[in-house]
């Protein structure tokens, strides 16, 4: 949710068309003190009404410690753990965690049942460290036992031989200390498992017997070939240019092969999207909800996926990684932000985003970047914000075609730094929304400022002693402008971080994933990419770094380019046009664009196309379709196709709920009804076909059916090969799904010849840490470890 909840705009509309017409005006300015003019109209327009109304919208999100909450997800939590499904058990004990106060037995328990779910998964590692959290917070003496015993099991698992010894020795203590008070019969159970364990300890210490401990395969990293002078989170095979047609642009300086590192850019801050209705308070009977959330299982700091989250001890809303995250995020921003939680939930993830840059930059820094607003248009007709203080020039040495130009954004050494200095200088276009739309965000913006404080105090003290009264407005006005110029920034510069998530049940064998949108940053170089509807790079991310690499060959001197959402394998051009004005404002001229207005019909692409159900050649036409065949005069309506694929979809909608139902039998049968009735009038290549042969195979796997489940994901990527290209990323996904039926199924060179192209395809699109090309990689040295594997020069294999 970018914008603020619909209950605030309807409000901001009502007040705005209540405005008289020389007011509205004003919000129609687009010289150098546009932001400045807003901001102090909206410090005027502000009422108590709207400050009442944000109050009740921000009390209606739950981010508060609640006890009864606490039990609720914990209950929950053994209730899954009961019925064996353990990740889903950890995550409802993280939600557990967070409702529960620190150092108190709540918090202990929690900690405790999710190290055993962990346990369970055979993270040991993870498992240890819980165990040590759950006893940090006061677990109850009376069952150490049990957590003693669950720490030496995993010493013993890792390998930890010596530490799994005296981890032992303190449980027998402990369980004689008890054993001498009241005597439990539950630790006879307990001494019995200790006596298994104790003699598997002794075993591992016989040299003759010792196991040798496996160190874990680390991949290198992918990096930059040679870093860039002047851009350093960029390649030396890139330049920064800028003209006044296309503004800031990077260039390769040399041919850049496919799969080539250009950018790798840690985001200067980012914010986790928080879903539209996760955070909301039940209401009267209702229940909290228990479904799984992106907020649940990645660091709010740096993304990074994790299940084991730390909570932030005083809401219940954030949550780490690390304790050193933790302490990161509220040393820099969420000490701020905490006592904020439901009111930034109220307005929207840019208001947020717009808070937690100024809050990372500092109100010093803010300070003297906004200063130039309240000035005026300089004598050769620029604004403040097209002449940096210290403009870079492009030097000779970087590519001799290209001459010197002032570069805004750059520092005084002429770098292109992931900075503030180069956020801020990224373009707001004021001229370009809509004057109620700014209504909106500077009241937002107004009233937010008045929740930190920042209407009578901006900032209290100074070195000098208490601040006078134009101070405290100048403070104001610096931290509110600074948040204006952000969130209208973010409307055609904010970068989706997206991450793969598990789509399917615990427990599949052939791993579901699809593409989410995790969170919203700034990443200035990133930023400086142009569109193309046919991009030649690729972008993904691992936590808040933004990786981009070359998608095919690049020649010297060709623009990098960037896919900002509409491309040409997804949408005709109208509609990659409408969503390009409406968000970004330009018209986009790349090469498809101007392909597609040439000759729509045969450069358009054609996941949707039918066929002739009476021959099935290829349907033609616009409201009416007929055959292309000439000896065959069929016709049908659009409507009456679009009606009948959309009858498809609900029937598959019901095969996939009897697979997560695990009645895959069932699936399976309704799946081939679907698919012999799309076969009447859907080509091979169409979407909807693509999905139920992937569904199909999808079921077949949860049957043990590996050979047809094979043949169905084949049949899915002719599909999706005709969709996205054949060096698409989602090509490379499908692959990746092949590769695992394969692998389960034994078909040893049939797989390791699906994880060649899977790598192949994915390596242009994700660096070698990226987790679906460590699994090729574990897979493909399971699979050549196999005795008796024929070995050949060629590519490594030979099988049949």
């Amino acid at each position: 949710m970018d914008l603020p909840v619909e209950e605030w705009q309807s409000h901001i509309h009502r007040r705005w068309l209540r405005l008289q017409p020389s007011v509205q005006t004003s919000f129609s300015r687009t010289d150098a003190d546009a932001l400045w003019e807003i901001v102090l109209h909206c410090s005027a327009l502000l009422q108590p009404e709207d400050e009442e109304l944000l109050q009740r919208l921000a009390e209606g999100y739950s981010v508060e410690k609640d006890p009864n909450a606490y039990l609720f997800y914990k209950e929950e939590g053994n209730r899954e753990f009961q019925k064996k499904a353990y990740k889903a058990a950890a995550i409802l004990y993280s939600k557990g965690t967070c409702h529960a106060k620190p150092n108190t037995q709540e918090m202990s328990l929690c900690f405790a049942n999710r190290s055993a779910a962990f346990f369970h998964l055979a993270q040991y590692e993870t498992c240890l460290e819980d165990i040590g959290r759950a006893q940090m917070h006061g677990y109850p003496e009376g069952l150490q036992p049990k957590l003693m015993l669950r720490k030496a099991e995993c010493l013993v698992a890792l390998g930890r031989r010596q530490e799994a010894a005296l981890a032992l020795r303190a449980l027998e203590q402990n369980i004689s200390a008890h054993q001498a008070g009241a005597g439990a019969p539950h630790l006879q159970a307990l001494q019995r498992r200790l006596s298994h364990l104790r003699t598997r300890v002794q075993e591992d210490q016989d040299p003759a017997r010792a196991h040798p401990i496996s160190l874990a395969q680390t991949s290198k990293e992918a990096g930059l070939k040679a870093k860039n002078s002047w851009i350093p989170n960029a390649s030396s095979s890139v330049s920064l240019c800028s003209d006044p047609s296309r503004g800031r642009y990077l260039v390769a300086t040399e041919d850049i092969l496919p799969g080539e590192l250009l950018v790798k850019e840690e985001a200067f801050v980012s914010v986790l999207n928080p879903g539209e209705t996760s955070w909301l308070r039940p209401g009267p009977g209702a229940k909290w909800d228990s479904r799984a959330a992106a907020g649940d299982v990645h660091c709010h700091r740096c993304l990074k996926p994790v299940w084991a989250t730390i909570p932030c001890q005083e809401c219940s809303y954030a949550r780490y990684c690390s304790q050193q995250c933790m302490q990161q995020a509220w040393e820099r921003y969420h000490r701020t932000e905490c006592p904020l939680g439901g009111t930034l939930l109220a307005l929207g993830v840019f208001c947020h985003v717009a808070l937690r840059t100024v809050l990372l930059a500092g109100l010093e820094v803010v300070g003297k970047l906004v200063k130039p607003f309240q000035g005026t248009v300089n004598s050769q007709g620029r604004t403040p914000m097209e002449t940096p203080d210290a403009p870079a020039i492009l030097r000779g040495d970087q590519t001799s075609s290209l001459s010197r130009m002032p570069i805004p954004g750059c520092d005084r050494d002429g770098t292109y730094q992931s900075a503030y200095y180069a956020l801020f200088h990224l373009l707001p276009h004021t001229e370009k929304h809509s004057p109620e739309h700014k209504f909106l965000c500077g009241l937002s913006i107004l009233a937010l400022c008045k929740k930190l404080g920042e209407a009578t105090q901006p900032s209290p003290q100074t070195a000098q002693g208490p601040c006078e009264p134009e101070a405290e407005a100048s403070g104001l006005s610096a931290w509110a402008v600074a948040m204006l110029r952000h969130v209208l920034q973010l409307h055609c510069n904010a970068q989706g971080v997206t991450a793969l998530q598990e789509a399917g049940s615990e427990g599949d064998l052939i791993t579901e994933r699809r593409q989410v949108r995790l969170a919203t940053g700034f990443f200035p170089v990133i930023s400086l990419l142009n569109h193309s509807c046919r991009p030649n790079t690729s972008l993904s991310f691992r936590g808040s770094v933004g990786i981009i690499q070359a998608s095919r060959l690049i020649a010297q001197g060709e623009e990098i380019l960037h896919c900002y959402g509409p491309h040409e394998c997804r949408m005709d051009v109208t509609t990659r046009q409408q969503k390009l004005r409406s968000q970004y404002f330009f018209d986009c001229h790349c090469q498809a664009c101007q392909n597609e207005e040439v000759c729509p019909a045969s450069t358009a692409p054609k996941p949707g196309r039918f066929r002739c159900p009476s021959c099935k050649a290829a349907l033609q036409g616009d409201d009416i379709l007929c055959c292309d065949n000439r000896a065959c005069t069929a016709s049908v309506s659009r409507a009456q196709l679009e009606h009948q694929v959309q009858d498809l979809r609900q029937r598959v909608k019901a095969a996939l709920e009897l697979l997560r139902d695990d009645r895959s039998a069932q699936a399976v049968r309704l799946l081939l009804g679907c698919q012999q009735d799309a076969e009447n009038f859907l080509s091979s290549e169409h979407i909807l076909m693509g999905e139920i042969e992937d569904h199909l195979a999808q079921a077949y796997a949860s049957l043990g059916d590996w050979p047809r489940s094979a043949t169905h994901l084949q049949n899915s990527l002719l599909a999706v090969e005709a969709r996205h290209g054949p060096a698409s990323v989602e090509m490379g996904h499908e692959l990746f799904k092949l590769a695992q039926v394969l692998f389960n199924g034994f078909a040893v060179s049939k797989a390791l010849h699906a994880i060649e192209k899977a790598e192949k395809v994915l390596s242009i699109h994700y660096d070698p840490e990226n987790e679906q090309m460590q699994e090729l990689q574990q897979m493909k040295a399971c699979l050549l470890e196999l005795p008796g594997l024929p070995v050949g020069p060629a590519h490594g294999l030979v099988g049949k």
